[in-house]
């Protein structure tokens, strides 16, 4: 290579270095404006957000039962559909979305039930200061926590833990509240609940102006936010999670929303149904500052759902199918807990539209028999559940005896060890069973999950006679029978007999 040659190429080479460090700045500059958010701190200077990208939201699923959200106004108060579903028909705009829209600001709405005497409330813009909420961490492993206080774990909001933006308004030397005790009555009222953490919630929300809206994170996805109290329990836990699908249906959010607990409540087996039945989850003293939300639904608590209100009045509704009430609507039914329990089963990936027929095969029955067993279920637990069939074991093995010599038909008894098993593999067992058997506990809050025709069977002691179980099963439209004990011990004989005259009405 000769030398005019030599300098062209270093000419070339330098073309091409400089070419590729301006492509460089430039795809770095643009990646920066679409991934980063820019705010501006109290101070004036301007400050690069973080800005969590999309994750991924799961879609809502094709059920046969569902039948739509729409909310209207003229639904009957103390109907089927007011106990379950859209009853949510008187709403406040504190903050008007429309004028959010233009301004940029903040918006916040509740929805109000006059049947259940409690509210849905949605916002945009809004923003969680985790360093505000006084409670433990949350998540934690249950051996690293043993003996921890409930109250360390109930959460308490300083006045600003949750903030909104609104137009017009200076820094927060003025903070103003975002609504008074006069609307807290109305919207939010205590009700029978001693720790009303929803409306604590709202109580602490603040409103600022734009110089002193601050985030170190943005939220781009509907979130949920829930705090719950009896965290550990089946029945508690299942009004939560009602709860939350029927916030999401009636704020209409497009896809699955994510989840925030903001509480302080350590890890339990059932977040594995929390995980699949939303689209993530994470605990709000995990965030590692203020963070915002672009839109946040708060959940009412589970003592507010018709499943907790039916233990102390009367909830006069009839399990139907979505079909007939889309044929014929009638106030007096539902299928809104048929509904839900689709979404469960089909949130671990079984089939909805699995009827009795399908269960049986050549000619097999699954009897489910629901155990009670010890195990630790919170920190303050000491690892003993109380009786409520003194000889279970008893019970079982006549059971197991009955199902191996019975000659109409073969009939497979299931050991629902429930606390030994994953909550997909006990949603499973529910969806195979043709008859679900149990003494009365929280185990068998899962006949939500139960497919049509399945046959209750409760074994109720004298100690504790309450209807969860009996109501779940009506507001299904299931087959629902009772052996009331006098004390805890069950003849294991009238056991077999009930058993076996049902088993005749399924043809075996």
């Amino acid at each position: 290579m000769n030398k005019k040659h030599a300098t062209l190429f270093k000419i070339l080479l330098a073309l091409f270095a400089l070419n590729s460090i301006t492509l460089y700045l430039y795809f770095s500059s643009s990646h920066h404006h679409h991934d980063n958010r820019r705010d501006t701190t109290a101070e004036g200077f301007p400050a690069i957000i973080p800005h969590r990208g999309p994750h991924l939201s799961k879609p809502w699923p094709i059920i046969p039962s569902y039948l739509p959200w729409s909310l209207t106004s003229n639904v009957p108060s103390k109907s089927c559909e007011a106990y379950f579903g859209t009853g949510f028909t008187k709403s406040a705009n504190v903050l008007p979305a429309k004028a959010a829209v233009r301004s940029g600001s903040s918006w916040f709405r509740c929805h109000y039930s006059w049947t259940l005497r409690s509210s849905i409330c949605e916002g945009g813009k809004i923003r969680m200061d985790p360093g505000k909420i006084k409670m433990s961490r949350g998540g934690e492993k249950l051996e690293d926590v043993i003996g921890r206080t409930e109250d360390e774990e109930m959460p308490e909001f300083e006045d600003g833990a949750f903030e909104v933006e609104a137009e017009g308004r200076g820094s927060r030397s003025k903070t103003k509240k975002l609504v008074g005790e006069e609307f807290l009555n109305e919207f939010l009222p205590v009700g029978n609940v001693m720790k009303h953490t929803m409306r604590e919630l709202v109580r602490s929300i603040v409103v600022v102006g734009e110089t002193d809206f601050t985030c170190q994170e943005w939220v781009e996805e509907p979130t949920l936010l829930i705090t719950r109290f009896e965290y550990a329990n089946l029945f508690h836990t299942v009004t939560d999670w009602y709860s939350a699908y029927v916030s999401s249906r009636v704020t209409g959010l497009p896809n699955r929303p994510h989840l925030v607990f903001v509480d302080g409540h350590c890890e339990t087996q059932l977040e594995e149904t929390w995980k699949a039945l939303f689209s993530s989850l994470r605990y709000a003293k995990n965030f590692s500052g203020p963070v915002c939300f672009r839109h946040a639904v708060l959940s009412p608590l589970g003592y507010e759902t018709a499943l907790f209100k039916g233990l102390s009045e009367d909830i006069d509704c009839q399990g139907a199918s979505a079909h007939d009430l889309w044929q014929s609507p009638d106030d007096k039914k539902t299928a809104r807990l048929s509904e839900f329990g689709e979404m469960i089963r089909d949130s671990f990936g079984f089939p909805v539209n699995r009827h009795h027929s399908d269960k049986t095969v050549s000619g097999h029955y699954n009897i489910l028999f629901v155990r009670r067993e010890d195990y630790l279920a919170h920190p303050r637990h000491r690892g003993k559940v109380e009786s409520r069939l003194s000889n279970e074991q008893e019970v079982f093995d006549s059971l197991q005896k009955w199902a191996s010599d019975h000659q109409e038909c073969k009939v497979n008894l299931v050991n629902g060890l429930f606390a030994h098993m994953s909550m997909k593999e006990q949603v499973r067992a529910i969806q195979d069973a043709s008859v679900i058997i149990g003494a009365h506990g929280a185990g068998l809050t899962h006949i939500v999950s139960a497919t049509p025709n399945t046959v209750i069977l409760e074994i109720i002691s004298s100690f504790f006679r309450r209807p969860h179980f009996q109501l779940i099963a009506q507001w299904k439209g299931l087959e629902y029978h009772a052996i009331n004990l006098d004390g805890s011990y069950a003849n294991p004989g009238v056991v077999i007999d009930r058993l076996n005259k049902i088993m005749r009405s399924l043809g075996c």
